[in-house]
């Protein structure tokens, strides 16, 4: 190994106080479209800069651009897509008072999200203000209420734009950058009234999605396809299903997804993994060695998932037994969103050096667990990405040793 192991994080980053601001300004109705255009421009390409400076050599945009004003205007990694989507309205529920849908293989029902089988194990916990467990309420949520159709050429036209323009002015290649968008079943995990089944919804975001994965990749880019459905609906299945069962659910998931994908090339494609950021106990997460078999069946070179968070931190262990194709690399959480405490470089460089040794230190990309933005406090998140840089150059130098030996 001669080369530095590379380092990454999962796509969301905390956005500058003057982009808070403007982006309520803009759900407000009141901000100039071209003036918030431009502060969004500028923001990215500064963000890129901070990246280059801190020894990011896989970046993006922050996600910056996923945070839109209309009626949808919820948040990033997720909410964006339902203002990129035709066919949506505002139902009058909540988001914790979705009903149950059905899907095939074997009648598995997703309940609601206050239905999560580890809120219901921990109730004081998650209702208590102070625990910071809560994961967010809404005031109305969309419904599939027509035929869905993309939506978001214009806004990904303009990631794609800004995201580029932050790549060459800090002295990127294009193909370093990348752009998060949803997977079909994340998407899919809203209420429906038109689709007869859930799968055939599941299928239609396929369609959606597509579109978007196709404009960030044929600009040179890699998409990460956000997808934390994979692991994260485990938790929201009650009663607990076998794994057996759930496997047969998942797959209608990475069916759909490698059909969106279809014609992409997986070089230009990662996927990430995760049990859902919000900061609570997951004690019924699922474990990653049910799954892990089918999602390196995702037509994606990268692989994300959580190898820091403490809840699944001892699974980088699933690596001694499961071969890693060789058309494909790991991008393991490092550091954690879970937690204000910084991690030490040492430790940093102890998590990369036992991954790097078993599935070889250029097929390593060291991240976060997920995203950081909204998660931890800016200040603290640089700290995180600080020492991620400086432990994985502690855990590279380890290896350039080992190989002059």
């Amino acid at each position: 190994m001669s080369d530095a192991i590379r380092t990454s994080h999962a796509g969301s980053l905390p956005r500058t106080p003057a982009l808070i601001e403007a982006n309520a300004t803009k759900a407000s109705g009141t901000a100039s479209p071209e003036e918030y255009a431009a502060l969004l421009t500028d923001s990215v390409v500064d963000l890129l800069q901070r990246q280059k400076d801190l020894g990011i050599t896989e970046p993006n945009d922050g996600e910056y651009g996923h945070a839109m004003a209309s009626q949808f205007d919820y948040g990033a990694w997720w909410h964006y897509s339902f203002n990129r989507t035709n066919g949506l309205e505002i139902s009058g529920e909540g988001l914790w008072n979705l009903p149950k849908q059905v899907s095939e293989p074997g009648n598995i029902k997703l309940t609601s999200f206050a239905d999560r089988r580890d809120r219901n194990l921990f109730p004081a916990a998650y209702s208590d203000p102070d625990a910071g467990t809560d994961t967010g309420t809404q005031p109305g949520f969309p419904v599939a209420v027509g035929p869905i159709s993309y939506a978001g050429h214009e806004a990904v036209a303009r990631d794609i734009s800004n995201v580029t323009k932050g790549l060459e002015a800090a002295g990127y290649e294009t193909s370093r950058g990348f752009l998060n968008a949803l997977s079909p079943a994340s998407a899919a995990r809203i209420e429906n009234e038109h689709y007869a089944t859930y799968e055939e919804f599941v299928w239609a975001w396929a369609d959606v999605l597509r579109e978007e994965y196709l404009a960030i990749t044929e600009a040179g880019l890699t998409v990460q396809i956000d997808d934390p459905s994979l692991a994260e609906n485990f938790d929201q299945i009650n009663p607990e299903p076998s794994y057996d069962d759930y496997q047969a659910f998942t797959q209608l998931s990475i069916d759909a997804l490698n059909h969106a994908l279809r014609g992409i090339d997986p070089q230009q494609v990662r996927v990430h993994t995760c049990w859902g950021s919000w900061h609570g106990p997951h004690v019924t997460d699922l474990p990653f060695s049910v799954i892990v078999d089918q999602v390196l069946t995702i037509n994606a070179a990268g692989i994300t998932f959580e190898a820091a968070n403490v809840r699944h931190e001892h699974e980088w262990k699933i690596w001694k037994d499961v071969t890693l194709p060789d058309d494909k690399y790991i991008i393991p959480g490092i550091v954690s969103h879970s937690t204000n405490v910084v991690e030490h470089p040492e430790l940093v460089a102890d998590r990369v050096s036992r991954l790097a040794n078993l599935v070889g230190a250029d097929r390593v990309v060291a991240s976060t667990d997920c995203g950081l933005g909204g998660r931890v406090h800016p200040e603290i998140a640089v700290a995180k990405l600080q020492s991620l840089v400086e432990g994985t150059r502690i855990a590279s130098e380890s290896f350039n040793r080992s190989v002059l030996v």
